[in-house]
């Protein structure tokens, strides 16, 4: 009896992936700036000309590794917003403590990630526009949840109410890029405000 793992074809990965994997590994390793696009086309073992085929410059090949990353984490996001068992306000909570903690230890865990995070923020302004308006999808249906539950009262709307609450948590977002706090002491001042908004929403008797 012949094995079909034996027969099976060698799965090779999308150019488009090697790519994005040199180019990922190299930033890490030497920052955005000193990566040419040279090196990222010899790390993947193609030329130069084939990489350009499939990313114009070296900015889409780093917004295209936020994109990627980012994709996993709104799936968290909507699970935390979807959670059954969590109220409303529990929901805020664990959504924007999420948020902290990943990018937090991200950029502590790789540094040149905040170089990169600064460049894509600077040249590609529409991303950043694109990410904060799926959180404000998110936070939305949060509020929305709590409106409808009576534990909440958002005398403008949740879609107001969520814009003013994106605005008030901006530093926790990327919080490298604005302070040198430690996480616990973020942490602290996260639920501190979160607590001041919630006093906020709360549904006056």
């Amino acid at each position: 009896m012949i094995d079909d793992c034996d027969n099976a074809p060698d799965v090779r990965p999308e150019p488009r992936d090697v790519i994005l994997k040199a180019a990922f590994d190299r930033i890490l390793h030497y920052g955005y700036d000193k990566t040419t696009m040279a090196e990222i086309a010899k790390d993947a073992d193609m030329s130069a000309g084939n990489i350009y085929r499939f990313f114009p410059s070296k900015i889409d090949i780093a917004e295209e590794i936020a994109r990627q990353f980012n994709s996993n984490v709104h799936a968290a996001y909507r699970d935390i917003a979807s959670d059954p068992a969590r109220s409303a306000e529990q929901k805020l909570r664990a959504f924007f403590l999420f948020r902290l903690e990943r990018t937090f230890r991200l950029i502590e865990d790789n540094p040149k990630i905040r170089e990169m995070a600064v460049i894509i923020g600077r040249e590609r302004p529409a991303f950043l526009a694109e990410e904060r308006a799926r959180e404000h999808v998110i936070v939305e249906s949060i509020l929305r949840q709590g409106v409808d539950a009576g534990e909440f009262s958002a005398t403008e709307g949740p879609a107001f109410a969520a814009t003013l609450v994106q605005r008030a948590m901006t530093k926790f977002s990327y919080p490298q890029l604005w302070t040198n706090e430690s996480l616990s002491e973020l942490k602290h001042e996260l639920e501190s405000l979160i607590s001041l908004l919630m006093h906020g929403l709360a549904v006056r008797a």
